[in-house]
């Protein structure tokens, strides 16, 4: 048994309160990222555990890059999810490229929603695209599902599926302008759904810097969390990301944070900040695997000339709030 795999069992052996003694109490006391090794590069990244028990990623850059692992640990690179990028993407970006990637199963199919922008720009969009296997090269493109312009308010890049155990399916998405937005989507399709045309918000920042972007959604305890990367991505050893959690008990909010502020309104509990060598952590998703809920996200590393790295942890529910350990 790997190191890897016995400090897991150990951890799963421990009682509640041991357990607990390992999870951070203060807003500082953040933990380093586990142990991952081989190809670490990455950014925005998504990974879904197959029925094989392979760990497949996903992340920013070129046709959608990918990795894949077989214990969470050891990662190799893989070929684009696009071995040929579909055509359209030049109206959004004249790269092109696809970002920030959200991959999940449903229904007997792989689904991945993914974005097409420019930096800094809102002439963006949100494509889906689906494929039996996950695998890189096998997904066929379905085009877009929602798109923005210089004259929206909104800005449709960063999209995150999330079904509902009623069986509604809802995207979150956006990324600074006025905001996080969610629109109802068709099951059926994956696409949005026609009979209703209403775009919530979710979070905003009204007064101050605008960054708040890459929504995530879950369930948990009767409660839905909306985690969310805020402030300064994409500069290095400058970055000032981090990721930040609300909750309500509706899908569409209100959501609010741990002292009752809402997302809304500036508002967010920190789950991750710039620890050390862990320079703006963000870019997150968050995954249900065999021991316990992960948050996987991309972070600076100060000690490579600020490189992105692959950051995963566990997280911790029992105060009612997510804490990564």
């Amino acid at each position: 048994m790997s190191r890897t795999l016995r400090k897991r069992a150990v951890l799963l052996a421990l009682p509640t309160a041991a357990l607990l003694a390992l999870v951070p109490t203060t807003a500082t006391a953040y933990p380093g990222p586990g142990r991952v090794t081989g190809s670490v590069v990455t950014h925005d990244p998504s990974m879904i555990r197959t029925p094989s028990g392979q760990y497949l990623l996903y992340a920013t850059g070129g046709g959608i890059s990918s990795k894949a692992s077989a214990d969470r640990t050891a990662f190799s690179a893989g070929a684009d999810a696009f071995p040929s990028r579909p055509g359209w993407w030049r109206t959004y970006s004249s790269v092109p490229e696809a970002w920030a990637p959200d991959i999940s199963y449903h229904g007997g199919k792989y689904l991945m929603y993914y974005s097409v922008s420019k930096f800094g720009s809102n002439t963006s969009a949100i494509g889906l695209a689906v494929s039996t296997t996950g695998q890189p090269g096998s997904w066929t493109d379905y085009g877009t599902v929602l798109t923005s312009n210089s004259s929206s308010d909104f800005n449709a890049i960063d999209p995150n599926l999330f079904v509902d155990g009623d069986g509604t399916w809802w995207l979150s998405f956006g990324s600074w302008w006025t905001g996080i937005k969610m629109i109802q989507i068709d099951p059926a399709t994956g696409k949005r759904l026609s009979s209703n045309t209403t775009r919530y918000s979710l979070a905003s920042r009204p007064s101050g810097t605008k960054a708040v972007e890459a929504p995530f959604i879950v369930k948990r305890g009767g409660y839905y969390y909306l985690f969310a990367s805020y402030d300064t991505c994409c500069a290095g050893t400058s970055s000032t990301y981090k990721v930040k959690v609300g909750r309500a008990t509706g899908v569409t909010g209100p959501y609010r944070d741990r002292n009752g502020v809402s997302l809304m309104n500036n508002g967010g509990t920190p789950v991750l900040e710039s620890h050390g060598s862990v320079i703006g952590p963000g870019g997150q998703s968050i995954m249900s695997d065999v021991d316990g809920d992960l948050i996987v996200y991309h972070y600076y590393d100060g000690n490579d000339n600020g490189t992105p790295k692959l950051g995963i942890n566990l997280l911790n529910w029992s105060s009612g709030w997510p804490v990564a350990y």
